[in-house]
């Protein structure tokens, strides 16, 4: 039995579930997610918990039990509290500032870039090098923000490029030349 597939996920009282042919809606305060569910796994609901149960023993039902449990567990998570990811902009002269759902950054190049927010993200610039990722979606969050990352990766020799908050660079030495 799957560790992972066999916890319980605990349900908060303003979560709204719909759950209709392999499809399941979670319905929050912040808004609402839609996801379909592999016909090789039961949804058994309680009063505060959701049970993910797999129908057989199939290499593939292992493989989605544990799964779909996460997808679910991340949607309660997001309808009620959100996820944020934090970037920051380290080098000079490389900033970012944001128009309405335009995040304009000057990282370098010889133009600017000009990176449109997908629909359902919020984004927070402070000081012109931190910028916050906001949303309901755990993947799209993290998709946006490895988008915006891969604008400029974090260079070794230097330290320059967008990070996230808790990243560190593994910096190297430079060439020694010669003496």
């Amino acid at each position: 039995m799957s560790r992972v597939g066999r916890r319980p996920i605990p349900v908060s009282k303003g979560v709204k579930i719909i759950f209709e042919n392999n499809t399941i809606k979670i319905e929050g305060d912040k808004g609402e997610l839609t996801q379909k569910i592999d016909e090789r796994v039961n949804l058994t609901f309680d009063k505060d918990n959701i049970i993910v149960e797999r129908i057989d023993d199939t290499k593939k039902s292992k493989a989605v039990h544990g799964l779909t449990r996460s997808l679910i567990s991340n949607m309660v998570e997001g309808v009620t509290n959100g996820f944020e990811k934090s970037l920051n902009i380290v080098g000079v002269g490389y900033r970012a500032e944001l128009k309405g759902d335009v995040l304009n950054m000057n990282l370098g190049y010889s133009n600017p870039i000009e990176f449109i927010l997908p629909k359902g993200i919020n984004a927070k610039v402070e000081k012109q090098v931190k910028i916050t990722i906001e949303g309901i979606d755990k993947q799209l969050v993290g998709e946006t923000a490895a988008k915006i990352r891969s604008f400029r990766v974090p260079e070794p020799y230097k330290g320059k490029g967008i990070l996230y908050s808790n990243e560190k660079v593994r910096r190297k030495i430079g060439k020694a030349g010669i003496k």
